[in-house]
């Protein structure tokens, strides 16, 4: 018998928005994983802090962060060892995910290198789409609507060519693509139509119009939502 891997999603930053599955599973499994700045602390483990009852054996995963694929990659090839050797002795190993696990989740880089030798659950969450709409008081799509997410390291000219034709969007990963962003929205007349939110459902949450953001200081989570009606439910 062996130990089984979960991955659960704890959604975008309020503690109260972790679902009462991913709760259970993590007040009842002994090891705890969850991925952390290469010399920091972890914003996951931070989120589930309020829950955790008893001590558990913890594992930071340390991913570098870095434009480069392989050190990253290296890190989870450690982690996933490591945590291969709890689930070969049969203990349950609970990894933490800010948001959802398979939307731009880290926890997506474990599954591929376990789910073939051990058994592995994961557990959605509220992702950071979901969350900003709702802080934003934005509906994402309605009707018939095209909804497209767009990560705002894409080039310009995709980001323009995808704008262009959709109903909605969602530009995630702001932070220091914000200024090139903003410029190509207010080219495509799309400002009056465009949201602003960084740290959605956390203490720090800010909502601003795009031209109040400071060009050097949007965070890596902020997001820009987009809708060409305004409001989806005209």
């Amino acid at each position: 018998m062996t130990g089984t891997l979960y991955g659960l999603g704890i959604g975008p930053g309020d503690p109260d928005l972790i679902t009462l599955k991913a709760l259970k599973l993590l007040q009842a499994t002994k090891v705890l994983a969850y991925p952390a700045l290469e010399d920091g602390d972890s914003l996951a483990r931070a989120i589930i802090a309020p829950h955790l009852t008893e001590p558990k054996t913890e594992i930071a995963v340390r991913i570098p962060m870095t434009i480069k694929r392989a050190p990253a990659q290296a890190a989870y090839d450690d982690a996933a060892e490591e945590l291969g050797k709890y689930l070969a002795k049969g203990e349950d190993v609970v990894v933490l995910c800010e948001g959802d696990p398979f939307f731009y989740g880290s926890f997506m880089y474990l599954f591929g290198r376990i789910a073939e030798k051990y058994p592995v659950e994961v557990v959605p969450g509220v992702s950071s789409l979901t969350a900003c709409a709702t802080a934003l008081q934005s509906p994402l799509s309605a009707r018939n609507d095209i909804l497209t997410v767009l990560p705002a390291p894409l080039s310009s000219e995709v980001l323009r060519d995808r704008l262009r034709d959709t109903d909605s969007a969602a530009i995630m990963k702001v932070g220091r693509h914000f200024a090139r962003v903003r410029d190509i929205i207010l080219e495509l007349g799309l400002a009056e139509n465009a949201r602003y939110i960084e740290r959605a459902t956390m203490e720090t949450e800010k909502i601003l119009p795009l031209s109040d953001v400071p060009e050097n200081a949007a965070p890596y989570f902020s997001m820009i939502l987009i809708h060409k009606r305004g409001q989806a439910w005209k």
